[in-house]
């Protein structure tokens, strides 16, 4: 795919009828002389002399057996002519909208190599839309009116870079291999996943894409880019349910549960719509449920609920080893019972962080313990 978009696009191609005027007068050949040799129109021919009219699969095979030049030789010079004439009719409607081009966070996106860039405005407008697989920039906002109430809902995002970013876990999660989704395995998956949260993330990415690809969920782990303030997303392509990751803020805590959030939507709600975790206060009912369900799988809720009664309220020192000893009886890191205890306002904000696990993105992309 690569080599066909950076193919060499010349600034000037001449109408085949150039080289047919040329070859005729080498040959000491009228158009007329032509005409009657061809049974083609002598007003046809003066027309394809002149580039004004197109040198058909017909004609070619009319001048291969006339002149001796091959069929393929015209038919191709037909053809580079009209895509020229066409790219060049493209860039002057393209030259009305660098507007929109000015709205993406265009060199961000060239310094994360998620775009090629290019010596022309237009050519990195023309870029943009290879990225987003659109053919123009009103097809691209004809896709967008849809996603306006998703983009209002992610408060403090800037629209653009959140559908740059979900368009890059698009094209990320279009490279994993999955099989069928199944609803039923994939509930199941996520019980046996639980486990994963104690591990590095170099130990757990494998096994968590692998466990989830499985039955059809991929989940792809995608850098946050400045002006998109979302921790995870949910959406469909073509069957395949999508987890997509920022892992914003770098902690395990806020990783899991944004992970067990998203696998949430999967789950119980519509395929049609697209899901964003973000900082915003959510009225959906939708975000409640999903919320709930996450929490209650990572800490079973009963013992939620005795760990804060013998145990939370005690802040003194001895608070980091009961939660070490309760998240490793269920099954847990640490940091989330930190986190889950953060959130519930059970402690303050600036205790046991010492317990959560952090991480970083590594040059290739890949999270890693910091």
């Amino acid at each position: 795919m690569a080599d066909i978009q950076n193919q060499y696009r010349p600034d000037v191609v001449s109408p085949p009828g150039e080289t047919l005027q040329e070859l005729l007068e080498e040959l000491g050949m009228t158009q007329t002389e032509l005409a009657e040799r061809t049974g083609r129109p002598k007003k046809t021919i003066n027309e394809i002399v002149k580039g004004k009219s197109a040198i058909t699969p017909e004609t070619a095979l009319q001048l291969e057996r006339v002149l001796g030049v091959p069929a393929s030789f015209w038919n191709n010079r037909e053809r580079l002519y009209r895509e020229h004439l066409a790219a060049q009719a493209e860039a002057t409607e393209l030259e009305q909208h660098l507007g929109w081009l000015s709205r993406f966070p265009v060199a961000e996106l060239i310094r994360r190599q998620w775009l090629r860039q290019a010596a022309h405005p237009v050519e990195q407008l023309r870029e943009l839309l290879n990225f987003f697989a659109v053919a123009s920039p009103e097809q691209w906002e004809a896709m967008a009116v849809a996603k306006v109430a998703l983009y209002r809902r992610s408060e403090g995002s800037h629209p653009e870079a959140l559908a740059a970013w979900l368009r890059r876990g698009e094209i990320e999660a279009q490279e994993v291999v999955t099989g069928p989704f199944d609803r039923k395995r994939f509930g199941a998956t996520l019980d046996r996943l639980r486990a994963l949260t104690r591990d590095p993330p170099e130990s757990f990415r494998p096994t968590l894409t692998e466990e989830c690809a499985r039955v059809g969920v991929a989940v792809v782990f995608v850098p946050e880019i400045p002006g998109c303030k979302v921790s995870g997303a949910t959406h469909w392509m073509n069957g395949k349910a999508i987890i997509q990751l920022s892992l914003r803020y770098k902690t395990d805590d806020h990783l899991w549960f944004t992970f067990f959030h998203e696998a949430a939507h999967i789950l119980l709600h519509e395929r049609s719509e697209i899901f964003l975790e973000t900082d915003a206060p959510m009225s959906d009912d939708r975000e409640a449920e999903a919320d709930r369900f996450a929490a209650d799988l990572l800490i079973p809720p009963a013992a939620y609920e005795a760990f804060i009664r013998d145990k939370a309220q005690d802040l003194s020192e001895t608070l980091g080893a009961a939660i070490r000893d309760f998240a490793a009886t269920h099954g847990i890191a640490p940091g989330i019972v930190v986190g889950r205890l953060q959130h519930d306002r059970r402690i303050p904000f600036s205790r046991c962080n010492e317990l959560k696990r952090r991480f970083a993105w590594r040059p290739d992309g890949e999270p890693e313990t910091k």
